[in-house]
């Protein structure tokens, strides 16, 4: 391995927690929202229920204990230092694959499919897995100054996966992993087998055919701008305001993030029952133990509305919409943007928008499904 590297260990210390335990017990909740629902975001009595869970109920070395079994390491790319999760395959001609999260998701999101992808039934769908946490995110260096966009991720991405020893490749991810994803194609086309994604992004185009199911997501959309998108204005106009309370308040943090799981994940009301509250833990620690609360943020800052992300792409393409995503356009819309579409599919029976987290077992299915068409 030519890359220099440094192995890395989720060390979580005991004094972190206790103030954790103590910010908790301290914080200083609002009144009631003047609804029942979730209209006006998290209701009052369920943060308090969450907040006192994760002071009480929850195994903080949970997030250590489940990334540890993973072999993990920092490297230096375009000027910060980038956490990589490996999870390499005992079959030799396993696939590389560089799976990307976004937000507010983590690296966390991956670890029930790595087994899978890894080491499946058909030693021919097997990948070798790099999952790198995006700048500002997680346990990677926060940028010092601004420029991290889309473009200039994925060229890390491409330098990451060169330093490794990784001539061809493979890339999925969801949310910004989407993004990320679909311009390491674009920057390193030679390199990208194929992309899979399951937030694919592209440009209205005008007597395009259009089904009824998906003109039902193309409604929910329009709902999901309408109604849904205030944490991106925020966050794409003031990430730095926004992030002195994220950082401060554990009430704040984890409330932000739990309001998205509730409003992105596939259930009938009840967010555990798309994931549970431990796992919804797990990935929020990832933001509490770093303070990523504003670094994490000021991606969008980055690239809203800087970057269109609707660029042609040669590379081979396949999507896999589930039925909770918050954006879901057609697939002749896809098709006028992605050039070499091998694979839609639109019709799966139940998963939102965290689709490894919700139903892995169908996440894995899609990749390889899609990867079995370009191997």
């Amino acid at each position: 391995m030519g890359a220099v590297t440094t192995p890395f260990r989720v060390q979580i210390d005991e004094r972190q927690l206790a103030d954790l335990r103590e910010r908790l017990a301290r914080t200083r909740w609002p009144e009631p929202a003047t609804v029942e629902d979730w209209s006006q975001g998290v209701p009052l009595e369920y943060a308090q229920e969450l907040c006192a869970y994760w002071a009480d109920g929850y195994d903080m070395s949970r997030p250590a204990a489940r990334l540890n079994v993973h072999r993990q390491f920092l490297i230096a790319l375009d000027g910060c230092d980038i956490h990589v999760l490996h999870a390499p395959s005992p079959h030799p001609d396993a696939m590389p694959l560089v799976l990307t999260h976004g937000w507010p998701g983590s690296v966390i999101e991956f670890l029930e499919v790595l087994g899978p992808l890894t080491d499946p039934p058909d030693p021919a769908d097997a990948f070798e897995v790099i999952c790198p946490t995006l700048p500002g995110f997680g346990f990677s260096g926060k940028p010092g100054s601004a420029g991290w966009s889309v473009p200039r991720i994925a060229a890390a991405w491409a330098e990451l996966m060169a330093a490794l020893g990784f001539n061809r490749y493979g890339a999925a991810g969801g949310d910004w992993g989407s993004f990320v994803s679909i311009e390491l194609g674009r920057c390193a086309p030679d390199r990208t087998i194929g992309i899979h994604v399951t937030l694919p992004r592209a440009r209205p185009v005008e007597g395009a055919p259009v089904t009824a199911r998906e003109q039902a997501g193309l409604v929910a959309t329009e709902e999901f701008r309408a109604r849904g998108g205030g944490y991106s204005n925020i966050q794409g106009t003031r990430p730095q305001t926004i992030g002195y309370g994220l950082v401060d308040s554990p009430a704040a943090q984890l409330t932000w993030i739990a309001d998205k799981f509730w409003a992105w994940t596939d259930h009938d009301g009840d967010l555990e029952a798309a994931v549970d509250r431990d796992r919804l833990l797990d990935n929020v620690m990832l933001y509490w133990l770093p303070g990523a609360g504003a670094s994490s943020a000021r991606i969008y800052w980055e690239n809203f509305p800087r970057y269109s992300g609707t660029e042609p792409v040669s590379v081979p393409f396949g999507a896999s919409i589930f039925p909770g995503e918050i954006v879901r356009i057609p697939q002749s819309w896809a098709r006028a943007r992605f050039g070499d579409l091998r694979y839609w599919n639109d019709d799966l029976p139940r998963g939102g928008h965290f689709a490894s987290l919700e139903v892995p077992e169908l996440y894995v299915d899609e990749l390889r499904r899609f990867f079995r068409l370009v191997r």
